[in-house]
């Protein structure tokens, strides 16, 4: 039997994009492992969810290294333990910088909360509240050295419900949760799925 791919998860939040990544995976829906949690922020929720399954977690917090050369070596480092072949950003707040990208070209995705080129960074939602736009939606893409500029590889758009984020939020996620499995299962299998 093939051996499944393996996906780390990258979130610094309440980790509601691993949840759903994590299902699919288990479910057969997403045709890869997920092997290992990362984040930023140790006393954020989805280091709560993560600890619910079988996952490795791991906090790791920028500040504690001289430089980010030298945390995201030390990313590397666990992402190689792990034999790492895909990393999904699921609500990770920092930029990916060059000894990642190196090590993982065209393998590693976000999802945003925006139709990109439309709202980058942070607070994405509420840029597009705050712009007055009837329409934003969910992008998922390839990472590259920029903020939120890589190749899109899927984006659907959602209705945004007048002057109340909240609910534009709770719609917004509802279809991350779907557009992120069926992405990275379409990338997964394009690509062979495991690399050299």
């Amino acid at each position: 039997m093939k051996e499944k791919a393996k996906i780390a998860v990258f979130a610094s939040g309440s980790g509601s994009n691993f949840a759903a990544l994590e299902t699919a995976s288990r479910t057969g829906e997403l045709d890869a492992e997920i092997v290992l949690v990362l984040t930023d922020k140790p006393a954020s929720f989805v280091v709560e969810r993560a600890r619910q399954t079988d996952i490795r977690v791991v906090g790791l917090e920028p500040k504690a290294f001289s430089t980010k050369q030298a945390y995201e070596e030390a990313v590397l480092d666990i992402l190689r333990e792990e034999g790492v072949e895909w990393i999904a950003l699921a609500g990770y707040m920092r930029l990916i910088g060059p000894t990642l990208l190196a090590a993982y070209p065209s393998r590693i995705v976000n999802i945003h909360p925006s139709l990109l080129p439309s709202f980058p960074g942070k607070d994405a939602i509420g840029q597009a509240i705050a712009h007055g736009v009837k329409l934003t939606g969910v992008t998922v893409h390839l990472v590259d050295e920029g903020m939120d500029t890589g190749p899109i590889l899927a984006q659907v758009a959602v209705p945004v419900v007048e002057g109340d984020e909240k609910l534009t939020a709770q719609a917004i996620h509802a279809v991350e949760h779907v557009i992120y499995k069926e992405t990275l299962q379409r990338l997964i299998l394009t690509n062979g799925g495991v690399h050299s």
